[in-house]
């Protein structure tokens, strides 16, 4: 199904729309604005799916238009004229679900006052660049506005402007602007129907580091160094490192052997990732296609989420075949050119970034340490009780909006309604006195976790509803799932609610959420529709425990 955006630009952008409409995925649908109407436009249109705003500076205000004549003008009037358009942008977002507003720039060949461009009160460029700052800081006030940076999308064209179309027919920009742009809005669209990419899967030999480290025992390995081609490895390794500052994991999957593989990772004093860098690994002489899929199912993730790189193209070629949903790019011959690829890639682009993001990787390693306790225990329970897991509970507000929005729009695998809300529409959904939203976070021995979980209930009369059930696939099969079975009818009783009733609402991808509702001993008296009563819940587990932390209603 397709999302229609509704493209309000004071230019001719038709390129832009076929680009959009046009590609592969068919995801994206675009309705024209009238030409040149876009304050008209921002404070009529009905608003709807999404829209894009994408302007002229020069004419949209006019003191820049003045600027750009190189008069005498006042920098602060024309920051008020910026506060103005961030306004009526601010008004056509509170009636659409999401806005993509492309910043400001300069025609590539216009030199502004050449050496003084850059000097405050003068320069074309400096007050450009103000005049971004202040559109992103007061568009920021919206978390469904989202400034696209059109620099990025000239810079990497050689002639982006087009001076003949733009007398001929006011499209002022090449194609390859368009498409540039194109990509970088559908990314965007990706990213928030929780369909970014999570998990990047490499090579080793020629890919993590140069040679094939069986031969040369990790002494002899292109790594650093005084070598330009060992120091471009180190980037990419760098590169790596950086992305899961973002929230996405490292692993490995290489035909090694392991405990010299692990050895040159703990020992190689030029490695930028060390083994606690890496969510997990398969290192062996089986098959990587099947390796791949048996790392992602031990993670919890799905095989969308997963992006493969690897030096050899038959390797590629037959997790390619095997695994059609891992995302596997062509990679470069030369290794100096690795970084600049996996900087390249746009599938790793989120809605937002919260604590847990920049934590996860932590919280993989822990979770191994989880997996190796488990060994060592008999039954379930006890391994259950080793964990020592406990719940806290909050009410949703401001203060963790931005992870709850993000398990919205990014868990696939518990989630009851699949519903994809942003920051502000969670907020006013939950502002209703006949409802509850609760963050749920987790820790056990091994450490925090994080917000893990979200419930959503709503109370009318005797009936109560659950509405939204969310959790991280990686706190699945250790009795959460019948705690927050347990807290969603308590919460609802609460509310004066005698009864819950569950709808399921199936995916492609949600099953697990269904399963574990049977799990946990729900009635069903008809397929998809749960109940229990809420004067006699599901049990809680006598292995996790629950900690309420109040902190005030939605803001």
């Amino acid at each position: 199904m397709s999302t229609t955006l509704t493209l309000v630009s004071d230019f001719n952008a038709e390129p832009l729309a076929r680009y959009l409409a046009n590609r592969p995925d068919g995801a994206i649908a675009v309705e024209s604005a009238p030409y040149g109407q876009v304050y008209q436009t921002l404070a009529a249109a009905p608003g709807g799916e999404g829209g894009i705003v994408w302007t002229l500076p020069e004419r949209v205000l006019p003191t820049f238009a003045r600027a750009l004549e190189f008069a005498e003008v006042d920098a602060e009037r024309c920051l008020d004229e910026v506060d103005s358009f961030a306004a009526a942008v601010l008004d056509y977002a509170a009636r659409c679900k999401h806005v993509f507003v492309a910043s400001w720039t300069l025609a590539p060949d216009q030199r502004g006052y050449g050496m003084l461009d850059w000097r405050g009160g003068l320069g074309l460029s400096h007050l450009l660049a103000r005049m971004n700052l202040r559109l992103a800081d007061r568009l920021a006030e919206a978390g469904n506005v989202y400034v696209l940076d059109a620099a990025r999308w000239s810079a990497a064209v050689p002639r982006p402007m087009a001076p003949k179309m733009w007398y001929a027919a006011k499209v002022p920009y090449a194609n390859a602007v368009f498409e540039r742009a194109a990509g970088d809005i559908a990314a965007a669209m990706r990213a928030l129907a929780g369909r970014a990419r999570k998990l990047v899967i490499v090579d080793l030999d020629n890919t993590l580091w140069g040679g094939v480290i069986g031969e040369t025992g990790w002494q002899g390995i292109q790594l650093g160094g005084h070598d330009f081609v060992g120091e471009a490895f180190c980037d990419f390794q760098r590169m790596l490192k950086g992305l899961s500052q973002r929230g996405v994991q490292i692993a490995i999957v290489s035909k090694n052997d392991e405990s010299v593989a692990l050895e040159a990772i703990d020992q190689h004093g030029e490695m930028v990732l060390r083994r606690d860098s890496f969510a997990g690994w398969r290192i062996n002489w089986q098959d990587k296609a099947e390796n791949i899929a048996s790392l992602v199912d031990e993670l919890n993730l799905g095989l969308d989420s997963v992006v493969f790189i690897d030096d050899n193209p038959a390797e590629r070629d037959r997790v390619r075949s095997a695994l059609p949903q891992v995302l596997v790019p062509e990679w470069p011959v030369d290794p100096t050119a690795y970084a600049a690829a996996l900087r390249a890639l746009d599938c790793f682009d989120t809605a937002a970034l919260s604590h847990e993001d920049r934590t996860r990787t932590a919280m993989y390693v822990a979770e191994r340490g989880r997996r190796e306790t488990r060994k060592e225990v008999g039954s379930t329970d006890d391994w259950l009780r080793r964990l020592d897991t406990t719940l806290t509970v909050d009410t949703v507000d401001k203060s963790n909006i931005a992870r709850v929005a993000q398990l919205f729009n990014k868990t696939n695998q518990l989630n009851l309604s699949t519903r994809r809300l942003g920051e502000n529409e969670v907020l006013d959904w939950a502002g209703a006195p006949n409802r509850r939203l609760l963050a749920v976070s987790a820790s056990d021995c091994f450490g925090d976790m994080g917000l893990v979980g979200v419930i959503g209930v709503e109370a009318d009369g005797a009936e109560g509803r659950l509405v939204d059930f969310i959790l991280s696939c990686r706190v699945m099969g250790r009795k959460v799932e019948q705690a927050m079975v347990h807290l969603a009818a308590s919460e609802l009783g609460g509310l004066g609610a005698a009864r819950l009733r569950a709808r399921y609402l199936p995916t492609a991808r949600n099953r697990p959420t269904v399963d574990v509702f049977r799990a946990v001993g729900l009635d069903e008296p008809q397929e998809h529709l749960f109940e229990c009563d809420c004067a006699r819940p599901v049990a809680k587990p006598d292995t996790v425990k629950i900690v309420r932390r109040e902190r005030g209603r939605p803001a």
